[in-house]
């Protein structure tokens, strides 16, 4: 079971927002390492880079607040994550392309979404800077997902808005 943040200065909406936002931080840095070894698309390699560079500064930030706040961080991605990095870990090629930004874009428009909900409805002042201060990168990273997507050839439901 992965370790759950704990303040008694975050409200409970608050601490799962944390918790799953340094989740899928994580997941997002070791899936873009996985994309820049396995992509076989310069694209999907640049793009699966910048999830790391840009993740990582994120998660950087978020230790930071975490740690003002009293909070420990879980120090490894979700379940649902570890099985996707699994799946994808075993594709290469093509494949792994499509596969990989698949996931990007489904995983991407689920995050803005918690994001968006914790910018408006936050309680913490802190936690709701954080998440309106990185909405805009991941908003920028689903419409690169968006456009290397088409340019792969994924077709499938996630490219449904």
């Amino acid at each position: 079971m992965v370790a759950m943040a704990q303040s008694k200065d975050l409200s409970a909406a608050d601490q799962k927002f944390v918790n799953e936002a340094a989740q899928g931080g994580i997941a997002e840095v070791q899936l873009g390492q996985l994309a820049t070894e396995k992509a076989s698309s310069d694209a999907v390699k640049q793009f699966g880079q910048r999830m790391v560079n840009d993740h990582s500064q994120a998660n950087d930030k978020l230790k930071e607040l975490a740690s003002s706040k009293g909070v420990t961080l879980p120090q490894e991605p979700s379940a649902r994550d570890r099985a996707t990095k699994e799946r994808l870990s075993k594709l290469s090629g093509e494949q792994f392309d499509k596969e990989y930004m698949a996931d990007m874009l489904k995983d991407h428009k689920m995050d803005i979404a918690k994001f968006q909900h914790e910018s408006r409805s936050g309680q913490d002042p802190q936690v709701k800077e954080f998440a309106s201060s990185t909405l805009p990168t991941l908003q920028d990273h689903l419409k690169a997902a968006e456009k290397i997507s088409t340019a792969t050839g994924v077709k499938n439901s996630a490219m449904q808005k």
